[in-house]
């Protein structure tokens, strides 16, 4: 309470605020989140049927749908922003010692995009297409827990390779993205602060072989080369030297051919890190399942990345509760017991550590599984 308050703070969140604060705007939000609400009309309604019970959920003001439409119109979303960096923090330093398939002592990050479709006539801000709106969420992906540790949300418009401007690059890192991301001279900043990149090759890519290494090709390995672009843009960009390994999927049926600046990693290793890569999908495919972003309670740039932020910040609290309480309980079995049991004062630890591992399998089977 006392760090959300600070980001209410650093905002001016309740300037000329009567009842309604920031902390009853986000609780609002995120029982929506939690209960997959429809409409404001439908959050109103739900609490109001149980305002006995408010106050001890952490309410303080009356619950109101026009009050509630209007701090999602006005009340600045960097205020949830900042509350859910401040919870990804906390997250990451839980999951720090996490696998997630691979021995390695690095960071390893996983990068993409997703696409959410919006009514251009509602959303006129969210440029995408001539007669079709959306918005973009930017994602960099910490493997260790699927924690994501950096979202850049943006209209569609805007290109995957342009959030790799805003990334602070660690030293001894390593990032895995696909092709889309290849920009020869934005690689170059990250090969530069000391930090490594996983991606893919385009089919017109140029290079010359400078030597090629031994590979055991039972493994589905065809090459590990060392190699330099030839293209004089490309060259001018990146002018240092660049690893190339081709890969024979087995799986797909198919070749693969990565490009890395790293060359310490076997190579072997280098392909099964671009197949960790899927996880920043998965996250993607989950949380559109499990949470309200794909339908919003506001038509403005401001109450839908509102909406987004609280949806993330509900999905990282669930990760924190599940590691400190040491759960073995899934997400996805979190948020269904959370959904019917809100208005209970029954202990967190008490609800949630009373399904048994056989009858959530039972119950999950066909459900996207994350942490």
């Amino acid at each position: 309470m006392y760090e959300f308050q600070k980001c209410v703070e650093r905002y001016n969140g309740n300037y000329k605020m009567k009842s309604f604060s920031c902390w009853d705007q986000f609780l609002c939000l995120a029982f929506a989140q939690l209960t997959y609400r429809e409409s404001l009309r439908d959050i109103e309604a739900c609490l109001r049927a149980h305002q006995t019970k408010l106050y001890h959920m952490g309410f303080r003001g009356q619950v109101s749908r026009n009050t509630l439409a209007n701090a999602n119109q006005v009340r600045d979303w960097r205020i949830y922003a900042d509350f859910a960096q401040t919870l990804i923090r906390i997250a990451r330093s839980l999951y720090a010692n996490e696998d997630f398939g691979l021995d390695l002592q690095e960071v390893v990050y996983a990068l993409d995009s997703t696409t959410i479709d919006l009514c251009l006539r509602l959303f006129p801000w969210a440029k995408f297409r001539k007669r079709k709106g959306a918005v973009k969420l930017h994602t960099l992906l910490d493997l260790r827990g699927g924690i994501p540790t950096l979202i850049y949300i943006t209209h569609g418009k805007v290109h995957d390779i342009k959030f790799l401007d805003h990334l602070g690059i660690e030293p001894g890192a390593i990032y895995l993205m696909d092709r889309g991301y290849l920009d020869f001279a934005r690689l170059y900043k990250i090969h530069q602060s000391m930090g490594f990149f996983v991606t893919r090759t385009k089919r017109n890519f140029n290079f010359k072989r400078l030597s090629s290494h031994p590979v055991d090709k039972s493994s589905g390995l065809q090459c590990d080369q060392t190699i330099v672009v030839l293209n004089f843009y490309a060259k001018k960009d990146y002018p240092e030297k660049l690893r190339r390994v081709r890969f024979f999927d087995t799986e797909i049926n198919k070749h693969l051919v990565f490009l890395t600046n790293n060359f310490s990693l076997p190579a072997l290793i280098i392909a099964e890190l671009y197949r960790c890569r899927w996880q920043v999908e998965l996250f993607f495919k989950w949380i559109k399942q499990h949470f309200r972003i794909k339908a919003f309670y506001g038509t403005s740039e401001n109450a839908v990345k509102t909406q987004i932020w609280i949806a993330i910040s509900v999905y990282v609290l669930v990760a924190i509760v599940k590691k400190k309480l040491k759960l073995k309980a899934s997400l996805y079995t979190m948020l269904q017991i959370l959904s019917v049991s809100l208005f209970e004062k029954t202990p967190l630890f008490q609800l949630l550590s009373q399904i048994k591992p056989e009858e959530e399998k039972a119950d999950s089977s066909n459900q996207l599984k994350l942490l």
